[in-house]
């Protein structure tokens, strides 16, 4: 799933559901995930992931099965619930302020 601004940078228009089906093959990793994400929107690349390292953007969230993977590495398999689509992979814009 995928929150408002980047549903609008991949040309996802207004109404459209935040969840995106993506076909990935084994191993399911948050890596292979979002590489399946940026090669069909490829507007998105550099967006949830740095050019230069690969790692998540500061202000973005990641959550499979109701836990924060946004600090696990970005090869560790996800949750069997998510590789199988039980499940979503969320990615989540984090809020900031004071």
């Amino acid at each position: 799933m995928l929150p408002q601004h980047l549903r609008t940078l991949a040309g996802l228009g207004a109404g459209v559901s935040a969840e995106v089906t993506l076909e990935v093959g084994a191993p399911v990793t948050m890596r292979t995930v979002l590489d399946a994400l940026e090669a069909r929107f490829p507007m998105l690349r550099g967006t949830i992931r740095e050019y230069g390292t690969g790692q998540r953007r500061a202000f973005l969230r990641f959550f499979a099965c109701e836990e924060d993977w946004s600090h696990e590495g970005m090869d560790k398999e996800l949750p069997g619930a998510v590789a199988e689509g039980r499940e979503p992979l969320l990615i989540i814009g984090a809020i900031a302020g004071g």
